[in-house]
């Protein structure tokens, strides 16, 4: 799975959403891939966060390639990539758990138009070295779920060369976990915790929200 985060141009998120929800979901899932969560980041608003799944390692680089040299991307690239200071901030990531609320590729899916959800998608990354992903599980998990927080979805680093390098990849080894906030008061406790914190609002075709 691929975490993607791109910088945008300032005041042209709204533009980039309406391009990907309009035409980058369903062109990327007929080549093979599974786009579960695209969201406009609420703590920069020139931010735009999304996830793309793969069946495997190997499919990634087919799918890639059927997308990227096919008719959708080559007719909307212009307009996309103009949206865009930078898309290389994305991350490599295999999921060590997957809630039963996280979607499948064949979950329902908001049609075009429909409005943003007011649902927020708090998580973090978290720097991870040998010892980390137990001590999230023993030290942090337990402290999530005394909050009421259940993460959806748990990933760590994919340890794998990038198999489609037109794009590139973050050489950073991490872990990173999504759940839904009911609340802001969620968020106190993650500002002791090392990493990036995740605020996220699902747009309107988004199946993860």
């Amino acid at each position: 799975m691929d975490l993607r985060q791109y910088t945008l141009h300032p005041g042209q998120r709204d533009t980039l959403v309406d391009i990907f929800d309009e035409h980058f979901v369903e062109g990327q899932e007929v080549c093979g891939m599974h786009i579960s969560g695209q969201f406009r980041d609420l703590n920069d608003p020139d931010r735009f966060v999304w996830l793309r799944g793969f069946r495997t390692l190997d499919a990634r680089a087919e799918a890639l390639k059927a997308f990227y040299y096919g008719p959708v991307w080559r007719e909307h690239a212009a307009a996309a990539n103009a949206t865009m200071l930078d898309s290389d901030n994305a991350l490599l990531l295999q999921p060590i758990h997957l809630g039963s609320d996280y979607p499948s590729p064949d979950s329902p899916r908001p049609a075009v138009g429909g409005g943003d959800s007011e649902t927020v998608i708090g998580g973090m990354v978290h720097p991870a070295d040998d010892g980390f992903e137990e001590h999230f599980r023993r030290e942090m998990l337990p402290a999530l779920e005394e909050r009421g927080i259940s993460p959806l979805a748990i990933f760590r680093t994919l340890p794998a060369a990038n198999n489609f390098p037109a794009l590139p990849l973050r050489d950073d080894t991490v872990l990173v976990w999504l759940a839904r906030f009911t609340d802001e008061s969620a968020y106190e406790l993650l500002k002791g915790w090392e990493g990036q914190e995740l605020r996220l609002r699902p747009t309107s075709r988004s199946q993860l929200r």
